[in-house]
Parts: C-alpha cells; sequence; structure tokens
C-alpha cells in the first residue's frame, strides 16, 4: 500500500503532541463545577493536559477558535478549521489533534463549556420551558457539529460568556441552548451503531492498535500486522476492530489517509501524485477513487475548491466532509 521507494523520498508525518490514540485508553474526565455554577466555561491552549481522548457524563459545547486537524468522536473521523462548534454527549469519547512542532503552543485554541444534563432536567420541575431541550439532548448524544448562522452566533455566544459572570453569563449560556435546540444546521457525528465496550481489557487492545495505525498509516500497513500486535487472528480481530470503531480495518486507514491528502492539498502545492504516495498510497488510481468516494469530487477539484491554500498567508483550508463509514 505504499509507494516504490524510488518514486520519492518517504517524508515524516509529524505526530501530534497529543493524541486520542494514544497508549492509554479515553481518559475519564472528572468535571469539578463551581458551587456558584451550573457550567463550567474555560479557556484552554494547546496541547495542554486535558487535550486527551477523554470522556464524562457532562454533556460538552467545544469552539475551537484556531489552527486545523483532525476530530476525533465516536467512531467519527475528520478534519476541523477555526471556527468549528461541537457538542458532545455524555460518555462519548472525543478529541481534537492539531499537529504541532515541539515546543509550540496555541495560545487559547479551544473554548470549553460543560454542563451535566440532569441539572437542566431537575430543574425542569420548576421551569416546564427546559423539557423543550430532551429532544437536543437525545441528538447531540451522539455529537453534532454547527454550521452557517448557527456557527456564527454560537461562537459569538461562547465568547461572549468569558465576559461575563453569574446570572448575565447564566442567561448567554440558555441563549446558546435555545440556539443550538432550534437549529438545523448541524451534522451528526458519531454513528447510531457506535457502542463500544468500555471495559479496560477491550479499551487496552483497542488502544494498541489505533495507535499503531496513527503512527503508521501512510506506510504499507496491513491487517496482519495489527491483529498480531493486537493477539488476535485476522479473522477475530477483522470482527473486533469493527464493532468498537464502527469502521473496517481499511476503511480506517483510508479516512486517515485522505484527512492528510485534505491537508496537504489545502496547504502545500505538492504535485498530486507525490501527495498520494505521501499519505500512503502506491497508485494514483486508488488514490483518486477513494479520494471521489470520500469527498464526491476528485483531488484537483478538492484543491480547486481552496482558493488560498498557504497556511503562511493565515489562510485556512475549507472544512471537509464527514469522513465516517
Amino acid at each position: 500500500m505504499s509507494s516504490p521507494t524510488s518514486m520519492r523520498e518517504r517524508r515524516s508525518i509529524p505526530e501530534p503532541k497529543f493524541s486520542p490514540l494514544s497508549a492509554s485508553p479515553p481518559t475519564f474526565e472528572h468535571i469539578i463545577t463551581g458551587i456558584d455554577e451550573s457550567f463550567l466555561w474555560r479557556i484552554d491552549d494547546y496541547p495542554w493536559e486535558r487535550n486527551v481522548w477523554n470522556f464524562h457524563p457532562e454533556f460538552e459545547i467545544h469552539l475551537i477558535r484556531k489552527g486545523t486537524g483532525v476530530a476525533f468522536v465516536g467512531d467519527y473521523i475528520g478534519a476541523f478549521s477555526a471556527t468549528y462548534l461541537t457538542v458532545i454527549g455524555s460518555d462519548l469519547p472525543h478529541d481534537w489533534v492539531t499537529m504541532t512542532a515541539p515546543g509550540e503552543v496555541i495560545e487559547g485554541r479551544d473554548v470549553v463549556l460543560q454542563f451535566h444534563p440532569d441539572r437542566i432536567r431537575e430543574a425542569t420541575r420548576m421551569l416546564p420551558e427546559f423539557a423543550q431541550l430532551e429532544d437536543f439532548f437525545a441528538r447531540a448524544q451522539r455529537g453534532l457539529v454547527f454550521s452557517g448562522e448557527t456557527l456564527a452566533r454560537g461562537a459569538d455566544l461562547v465568547e461572549r460568556m468569558g465576559t461575563q459572570k453569574g446570572v448575565a453569563r447564566l442567561a448567554l449560556f440558555l441563549q446558546l441552548l435555545d440556539l443550538l435546540a432550534g437549529s438545523t444546521e448541524y451534522e451528526v457525528l458519531s454513528s447510531p451503531e457506535y457502542s463500544p465496550k468500555l471495559d479496560a481489557e477491550t479499551l487496552d487492545a483497542l488502544q494498541r492498535a489505533l495507535v499503531f495505525i496513527y503512527r503508521n498509516f501512510a506506510t504499507d500497513i496491513r491487517l496482519s500486522d495489527v491483529a498480531d500486535l493486537a493477539g488476535m487472528s485476522e479473522s477475530a480481530f477483522s470482527r473486533f476492530f469493527k464493532k468498537n470503531t464502527g469502521n473496517t480495518f481499511t476503511d480506517h486507514v483510508n479516512k486517515l489517509r485522505i484527512w492528510q491528502a485534505c491537508k496537504l492539498l489545502a496547504e502545500t502545492d505538492m504535485p498530486i501524485t507525490d501527495i498520494c504516495f505521501e499519505v500512503g498510497y502506491m497508485n494514483i488510481s486508488n488514490f483518486n477513487r477513494t479520494f471521489l468516494r470520500q469527498h464526491r469530487m476528485t483531488p484537483s477539484a478538492y484543491r480547486r475548491l481552496t482558493p488560498q491554500r498557504r497556511s503562511l498567508r493565515g489562510d485556512v483550508p475549507i472544512p471537509d466532509e464527514t469522513l465516517r463509514g
């Protein structure tokens, strides 16, 4: 699946400083809300210790203000760019990974709001209007990403919360919930079939496989190699991987490769043939076919739709479409 070495010199793809595909399973994040607050609002630099593949019972509204990268939400894999607004449901593993150079920090990349939906449900007994949010909570359980006017208005509300305290901040939070709950400008991220077993043994085997795939997706990576790493036969590993990621092994590798190809198409002038080999395909036909299937356009058409590609000029590539099986 990789190119002959005579075709080009292998370029190394930098690993993210923090990745959901680490040697550890998704981390349970313990969230502490102040005694005088009904939700948590904070600004995060990237990377820092909480930028990891994690899950928690609280809902999370997450605004990415700077940078580009790849989003992992349940079984969803897709590119993000600023501005990017998502809602993550209870216990849904998630992370947003940006490639960073050693020592590089993106200050204030993220604004994070976290709240327990049970607080809203408890308030419904006194304020019955809150019951209207229940359908939104059900949809958000799989993860939602917003676009259009909802994205613009939602990002503004999230930012304005940072300038307010007490009742004024709470009022903006309720406006945000009302906006997101009533919007049709969203895409569901994780699939209905995604229902992993969150036990230690399963997660350990799965994460060892995922970190290997992530570090080697641009090479001649084979199912047999990953199955051996997990201590399973190829057929047993295929069933295990599909059940716990929602994707087949081949689909998972292809999504990571095409994500990296999109980044190179958007941010560089590298020839498309070189990009094909750079991300792990050994022939251009297979690369074009896979790209077309995922994006419903050719790599050259994708590049033409990204008018000012150079990140050195301060431009951000257009967001990818959903990359899910």
